[in-house]
């Protein structure tokens, strides 16, 4: 991978997002999603859990919170421009890279047939900032890239999606793995950041500052802009699978 990254001008047609929570899109690559989708991309969002433990009160209902964080995921899709979300309502906290969620993840791929998909990337255990890396983020990326390859373009690989659904295998030509410490790409999101913090302000449960998300998510655009000569953008890095 290179060290330096580069600004990143192709855009995928068909785009499929998988993260662990409601909210993590937002947070992670919200202006990026919106740009493409401006530009014609068609983007869906899966959540693998639906955040039940996102509260910090401890008497606090855990279907009652992931009610709400469902619907404030809703919000700020349709804010960024998703097609569709879909939440597979695995526990918060204790997400599992296991059979089952890879085959509900290449049932939605084989169905949505995207050429792209982006994750979190499962590689970062603690940012170089000295940031942990959540669990469930690194087990989302990790599953999203299992399912990519091999199972979603292995006729083996769950063979009832075949035989049963009709569900023919299929091969995503690229990975978008965000939240990363090996930046290959910076999108521009200079147009769409505004975008990013609207969306950002739907997840009303979880901003205990308000202020304070908005001044570091723009100085995270910031920084990552100015490794290519622009106002705000977000990295990734790229992998090429086609």
């Amino acid at each position: 991978m290179s060290a330096t990254p580069t600004l990143h001008q192709d855009r995928p047609g068909r785009l499929l997002v998988i993260v662990a929570h409601p909210d993590d899109v937002d947070f992670g690559i919200a202006g990026s999603v919106a740009r493409w989708v401006a530009d014609g991309t068609i983007a869906q969002l899966v959540c693998c859990t639906s955040g039940d433990q996102g509260s910090d009160d401890a008497a606090a209902d855990p279907l009652e919170v992931a009610a709400r964080r469902e619907a404030e995921q809703r919000v700020a899709a349709a804010v960024v421009g998703f097609e569709a979300v879909t939440f597979l309502h695995r526990p918060d906290g204790a997400l599992a890279n296991d059979l089952a969620l890879r085959e509900q993840l290449v049932r939605l791929i084989r169905t949505f047939r995207p050429d792209a998909v982006a994750a979190p990337d499962p590689r970062v255990l603690i940012h170089a900032g000295g940031l942990v890396n959540h669990v469930d983020h690194r087990t989302a990326g990790a599953a999203a890239i299992d399912a990519v390859y091999p199972a979603a373009q292995n006729p083996m690989a769950f063979p009832h999606l075949v035989n049963a659904e009709g569900l023919l295998p299929h091969h995503v030509g690229r990975l978008y793995l965000f939240w990363t410490d090996q930046p290959t790409a910076v999108v521009d999101i200079s147009a769409t950041l505004e975008t990013k913090r609207r969306a950002l302000h739907a997840h009303r449960s979880q901003l205990r500052d308000a202020e304070r998300m908005a001044t570091s998510i723009d100085g995270q655009a910031r920084a990552a802009g100015s490794q290519v000569g622009v106002a705000a953008g977000e990295s990734f890095a790229v992998i090429d699978l086609r």
